[in-house]
């Protein structure tokens, strides 16, 4: 992963702790679904906090932090557990045990403007999360890890890892305010759920109505035609065929199969692009001109149509390669019965546009918008059953495959508003993904509506991709 590289002053560990739920409940296992087991790692936002007027200590705020945090875990009893292997077919789940939370205060004299712009990705932010060891048994890892770090400034950052396992985006944000809402009443008898000032939801962690659309069909029952009938999956395999088969051309080169379409996750550059409001509005009236007013589309569909051009264009490929758009879509309300407000495990699944690069290059962003809109319709409960049906066919990680382009949207989860410290962050930044091309929309806190775009690109699309991307935005 190219990054910037700085020579900071080292990030010392000063503090570790385990913090368990203040009131425990007894052992008891929750049953995950397929979605919850895709990928069973944790995933790490940092928020970066200025300094305040009012000097705060150390020992204060990772004492207020612990204290919440103990509250918070009572109800979010989940976070506090650990992953189990299922006896009886050999799945993950979650063995709520009381296993707690790690929590690691650290001190550095770095000042938070030393990094530069806070938006874009610096491998020192890695420094300012704790990863714990993984010794391929999941009933060591912790679900959940902070790190609290004071800067030589007076300024804080907060990392936080959460297991995928445990919850989605939606859950995530949920967790943290509850979280961050209880730091402002410690003291109390734990997280009051019925504030009239910032409200917290209850979160309900059973995964009932998704289970059961597993429990359709016995396991010696499954469709084998399941897979071809969700879009997204058939196709990532249609995807993989055509880089290994792109592979086995080029043996005779050195090539390995297992590049799969010559990019790593090494490769890539983080690059984050600020659109303003009026930047989003501009592309909206070059594409739709005219019919504006009786052609509505919000402005992930717009942005994510003139994405998908620019970063195929950049790439450069030949026009019979097929390329694909696939982006995350949120089925708390597309399940028969919708999912309970405050659901707290992953409910979201990949819908997906397949081309030739040659027919994208040729389409209006209309159509495409167009397209988004249907793949977005196409997701309804008998989709994300289908879905969870074809997840229980063996899971590989899925390779960078560079002739797809993964969007998921995080603008209705305003994380800089989650209020750990003394207001609202200064930025709050994610580190690698999994997936280093996944191109993260995020709510900017320097202006509402505005987006920053987080995305992983190849060195050499940098310039081509940020000219054609920004090119109708000017």
């Amino acid at each position: 992963m190219a990054t910037q590289h700085e020579n900071y002053s080292p990030v010392s560990i000063t503090k570790r702790v385990s913090v368990f739920p203040k009131s425990p409940l007894p052992p008891q296992l929750l049953r995950l679904s397929n979605l919850d087991r895709q990928c069973p790692i944790l995933m790490y936002l940092v928020f970066f906090y200025n300094p305040s007027r009012k000097i705060l200590s150390g020992d204060s705020v990772f004492g207020n932090l612990k204290s919440s945090l103990e509250a918070t875990l009572s109800v979010w009893f989940p976070a506090a557990g650990r992953l189990s292997l299922n006896p009886s077919d050999g799945k993950l789940d979650l063995w709520c045990n009381n296993g707690g939370a790690i929590l690691v205060e650290a001190v550095t004299q770095v000042r938070i403007s030393d990094l530069g712009d806070l938006k874009e990705y610096n491998e020192f932010h890695e420094k300012l999360v704790f990863k714990p060891a993984f010794n391929g048994n999941f009933s060591d890892m912790p679900l959940l890890v902070a790190q609290v770090t004071r800067f030589g400034c007076g300024g804080y950052s907060i990392g936080v890892g959460t297991s995928h396992s445990l919850f989605d985006g939606p859950a995530v944000f949920d967790f943290l305010s509850a979280w961050a809402s209880n730091t402002t009443m410690v003291g109390s008898t734990g997280l009051d759920l019925r504030r009239q000032h910032n409200p917290v939801l209850v979160p309900v962690h059973d995964r009932a109505t998704l289970l059961s659309c597993m429990r359709r069909q016995p396991a010696t029952g499954r469709n084998p035609s399941s897979a071809s009938r969700v879009a997204a999956i058939e196709h990532l395999h249609q995807l993989i065929k055509q880089a290994a088969a792109s592979d086995w051309n080029h043996v005779s080169d050195g090539k390995k199969l297992t590049q799969m379409g010559s990019s790593s996750q090494d490769n890539f550059v983080l690059k984050t692009f600020h659109l303003s409001v009026s930047m989003i509005e501009s592309l909206k009236r070059k594409i739709l001109g005219e019919k504006r007013g009786s052609l509505s589309c919000s402005s992930f569909e717009v942005v994510a149509a003139h994405l998908w051009k620019a970063r195929t264009k950049a790439l450069g490929l030949r026009k019979e390669r097929m390329v694909c758009l696939q982006f995350a879509v949120d089925t708390r309300n597309k399940m028969m019965p919708p999912l309970p407000p405050g659901f707290s495990g992953n409910a979201y699944v990949l819908a997906s546009i397949a081309l030739s690069a040659g027919e994208l290059e040729e389409e209006s962003h209309e159509r495409l918008i167009q397209r988004i809109k249907e793949a977005k319709n196409s997701v309804t409960a008998e989709y994300v059953c289908e879905y969870m049906e074809a997840l229980e066919a063996p899971q590989t990680s899925l390779p960078p495959i560079k002739e797809l382009t993964l969007v998921s949207d995080w603008t209705r989860m305003p994380f800089h508003k989650v209020n750990f410290i003394h207001g609202e962050a200064s930025f709050v930044s994610p580190l690698v993904p999994p997936i280093s091309q996944v191109a993260y929309f995020m709510h900017s806190p320097t202006e509402n509506k505005s987006v920053d775009l987080r995305i992983g690109l190849l060195p050499q699309t940098l310039t081509a991709f940020s000219h054609y991307f920004l090119t109708s935005m000017q």
